[in-house]
């Protein structure tokens, strides 16, 4: 039988780092676009993609900071666009739904619990000089006390706004119970298999990124979802190109970016997110599985297709 390829997705700026912590995190719309391009001809099949004010590098839910990129990565690359919906730790679904919503993407990210999602021990490695602007401090120190909102109204309320747009999403599940909430959410007929899963490892707040929580994850939407489903691994931090390399293992996807890790190896920076792509691309290769392309990701995910998305 022939071997699954392997689903690359990279997640290109995300809304957690911030650009003190490294030149290579894009947040212009130039940079989004050019970062986007090359992790997708470095081998992503699948671009994860958050906004950001072009000015301040801060997060941004707002349609008009996706529509400048956008239509320029459609333009240079036939990769699936998968807009996040979580691309506030504080603001509102209905906030958080909007890009999605507007653009009709082929995908767009699902959180499937609330948690709090907490990145504060990342303040404490720069002094009060060291910030390019003034947001960042207070955003990341102060995230030990953000809830990170995704109760059953918040989904219920998300997958049935873009219901009509025939968007797959990507279930983010940061711990075993949002497995739990999924299979609930897909009884009461929110979501119909197959579905994809985001196993989501290593963020203080959620599950612990090793390979016994991995398997134990993995056993666990067996049981839950049966063959109903396919799955992927994003790990954050140093824990990224490892824990990705065994689920390739496994027969599971993976997705990289500097949304996840803004380091190549521990302790050095990544130059750009292709340069995550490139390694774990090589990694699944030399170990003698193949990447897939957008179009094999396409019929994999039971997308809707490029030609039906609003930009």
């Amino acid at each position: 039988m022939a071997k699954k390829k392997t689903v690359i997705t990279c997640a290109v700026t995300g809304a957690i780092h911030t650009p003190t912590m490294s030149d290579a995190l894009p947040y212009t719309y130039d940079d989004i676009a050019k970062q986007a391009v090359d992790a997708a001809e470095a081998g992503a099949s699948i671009l994860h993609l958050h906004a950001r004010n072009p000015e301040t590098g801060a997060p941004s839910v707002e349609p008009e900071d996706f529509s400048p990129f956008l239509p320029r990565i459609k333009q240079a690359t036939d990769a699936v666009v998968n807009i996040s919906t979580g691309g506030s730790l504080t603001l509102s679904i209905q906030d958080r739904i909007k890009p999605a919503a507007t653009f009709s993407a082929e995908m767009c990210s699902m959180n499937m619990g609330s948690m709090n999602f907490s990145f504060h021990p990342l303040a404490k490695r720069y002094g009060d000089d060291d910030w390019k602007f003034d947001w960042e401090k207070d955003y990341v120190a102060n995230s030990d006390g953000n809830i990170f909102r995704n109760t059953f109204k918040d989904i219920e309320e998300a997958a049935t706004t873009l219901a009509p747009h025939a968007i797959k999403f990507e279930h983010e599940c940061y711990d075993v119970g949002h497995l739990y909430n999924l299979k609930f959410c897909m009884d009461i007929g929110l979501f119909k298999a197959p579905i994809f899963i985001q196993f989501v490892m290593g963020i203080l707040g959620g599950i612990g990124a090793d390979i016994d929580n991995l398997v134990f994850m993995k056993k666990t939407a067996d049981k839950l979802f049966g063959d109903a489903y396919q799955w992927s691994v994003l790990a954050a931090g140093a824990a990224q190109i490892p824990m990705a390399t065994t689920a390739s293992q496994m027969g599971g996807n993976v997705r990289v970016g500097l949304e996840d890790s803004l380091f190549i190896s521990r302790g050095v920076l990544a130059d750009s997110n292709a340069q995550q792509v490139a390694k774990i691309r090589r990694v699944i290769e030399e170990l003698g599985s193949e990447v897939a392309t957008p179009d094999e990701a396409r019929e994999l995910l039971d997308l809707k297709g490029g030609d039906r998305v609003a930009f």
